[in-house]
């Protein structure tokens, strides 16, 4: 590991913008990938991003920026990736330059699609990166609230601390506290199922459930995403971190969560195409409800995991939301 490594960033979106956002308060120069080159030429003429988090104004002269993926790869030592996880494949399908010595930290919240697998896993088992050169930038933290330059807290996760703490020292500031753990696989899974519980949490208000009843759909699905990731990965974690229970809160209450926003809609009456479409952003606990239940159906493990079972036959068996809730509510406590 270099002692000053060059930063890549890969993503054009809120969290990616965000990011540059945290890293550029420490650092010269970022690299950054964005598949629009309008975009990339409307920051460097107006400061801003026409699309995303506007009112962030960068110096331009801190950034390097590309709409060729393998030029940013090629330029950085640590890439972080911020692409939603339902087109992260098919923009590294475009990399020619290998990834093997490099450092690959993920800030996707999401399943890749075509593997099935958290990010992590997915560039383990496709681009043969070891673990340790792999980490996960979690919550709970919304990029809406970095623009604002809102106190707001990081877990950086990897194998190898060394890494985790290098990452943790480049995105930390006056507005951005961070903590480092070893648990890579816990909190990228609990990254990705706690928008499957906002997209429940959206569809419950949607419905009409009041406060008590999120709550107590709150409280059950902190039990749920431990019973899950404990069957994935068991090792020792405090699941009340965080990294996972104040991740979950944020994104389950929050009026920037699109996930949250995405199972409101769905509540209401929409069909899953229309919110999407309205909404004009990507959902990824839509991607992640069918990962995440067709693991536990694998594994014969689904009677543990009632609201992501309930999330599912909305979305993908087009189940009546009213109908599908009130057995819900007969399996929390």
């Amino acid at each position: 590991m270099k002692d000053k490594p060059t930063f890549g960033v890969f993503g054009g979106g809120s969290w990616g913008t965000a990011i540059v956002k945290m890293l550029t308060e420490n650092l010269d120069q970022v690299n950054w990938y964005m598949r629009s080159d309008s975009a990339i030429r409307h920051i460097k003429k107006e400061w801003h991003n026409p699309n995303y988090l506007s009112s962030v104004e960068f110096d331009v002269d801190q950034l390097v920026m590309s709409h060729d993926i393998n030029e940013v790869a090629e330029a950085s030592d640590v890439l972080i990736f911020a692409i939603p996880s339902a087109f992260l494949d098919r923009e590294l399908q475009n990399l020619t330059v290998s990834l093997k010595d490099k450092i690959i930290f993920s800030a996707i919240k999401g399943i890749v699609p075509e593997s099935g697998r958290i990010v992590g896993e997915h560039f383990n088992e496709k681009y043969e990166i070891p673990f340790e050169n792999i980490g996960v930038i979690t919550g709970p933290c919304h990029a809406e609230e970095v623009a604002l330059e809102r106190l707001s807290y990081l877990t950086i996760a990897c194998a190898d601390a060394d890494k985790a703490k290098m990452v943790a020292k480049h995105l930390k500031s006056d507005y951005i506290r961070t903590k480092i753990s070893d648990d890579i696989i816990g909190t990228e899974y609990a990254a990705m199922l706690k928008n499957i519980y906002a997209i429940a949490a959206g569809i419950a208000h949607g419905l009409g459930y009041g406060d008590n009843f999120q709550s107590v759909l709150m409280s059950n699905a902190i039990r749920e995403m431990k019973r899950f990731i404990d069957r994935v990965y068991k090792m020792k974690r405090n699941i009340n971190a965080s990294a996972y229970l104040g991740d979950l809160l944020v994104t389950g209450y929050s009026v920037f969560s699109r996930n949250r926003m995405f199972g409101n809609m769905i509540g209401k009456g929409y069909t899953v195409k229309s919110a999407m479409m309205e909404m004009n952003m990507v959902a990824e606990g839509y991607y992640a409800t069918k990962s995440a239940h067709d693991l536990m159906d694998k594994l014969q493990k689904k009677s543990k995991t009632p609201i992501i079972n309930a999330v599912y036959q909305i979305l993908y068996k087009n189940k009546n939301p009213k109908k599908v809730f009130e057995k819900l509510t007969e399996k929390l406590d």
